[in-house]
């Protein structure tokens, strides 16, 4: 099977595929641009593919093939070289695909734990809510703001996040389970807020702090509104 960079390499947009007699007829800079157009294209794809190439090499490899030069390598070796990236890049790949799998079952544990227990509605698929405080006041509208303060856990308990004092925010700028929670809240009201993933930072997480596919915990309370 070929190698993931070798394929990689295939992928190159047939548009900047230029025929020698249309690139004849362009400006005297289009055979440099479309050459440094297709290393471009090669240079994101082989930074995302294999990451940590000595570039000196790559470039000298590249020059030697495409001038139909002698290679510095055999043929042996560079299959066997090949073959061990491509084997290190599967097994990545699996890796990665367990710990997603995981994540997921651990999120959907999580959820149903969550939605089992007493005082909790769904207010949205995938946004649960716990009446901790009622409120009399108006809910937050979708392009208004809110003030409010908070304290966010992640499912071990721990806080990731927390307001010392009151904070606004423009309602469309938090994250959607925020969006959806505070439109159904009264102003006064303490909500326990529990958001899955979809609705907060999903599959690529939030950096170190928060893990792809992490629900999340927050008790919100909504201390005013405004345009």
């Amino acid at each position: 099977m070929p190698s993931r960079l070798l394929l990689s390499l295939s992928l190159v947009p047939l548009s900047l595929v230029w025929s020698h007699a249309q690139a004849a007829q362009g400006t005297p800079d289009d055979g440099h641009d479309l050459a440094y157009s297709v290393g471009a294209s090669l240079g994101e794809r082989l930074r995302q593919d294999a990451p940590g190439l000595q570039l000196d090499a790559l470039v000298k490899g590249l020059q030697q093939a495409y001038r139909q030069e002698p290679l510095a390598l055999s043929d042996e070796r560079m299959g066997q070289l090949l073959a061990r990236y491509q084997a290190q890049a599967d097994k990545a790949e699996t890796g990665t695909g367990a710990d997603t799998e995981k994540a997921q079952a651990a999120e959907r544990r999580f959820m149903a734990g969550e939605r089992a227990k007493a005082g909790v509605r769904e207010i949205s698929d995938g946004v649960l809510a716990t009446v901790l405080e009622p409120g009399a006041g108006s809910a937050a509208t979708a392009d208004g703001r809110v003030q409010v303060q908070y304290v966010g856990r992640l499912p071990d308990g721990s806080v990731f996040d927390q307001s010392n004092q009151p904070q606004w925010f423009r309602l469309n700028s938090v994250i959607e389970g925020w969006r959806t929670a505070l439109q159904q809240m009264p102003t006064g009201a303490k909500w326990r807020v529990v958001i899955a993933s979809a609705h907060a930072y999903g599959a690529e997480g939030a950096g170190d702090l928060i893990p792809p596919y992490t629900p999340l915990t927050f008790d919100i309370q909504l201390l005013a509104t405004a345009p």
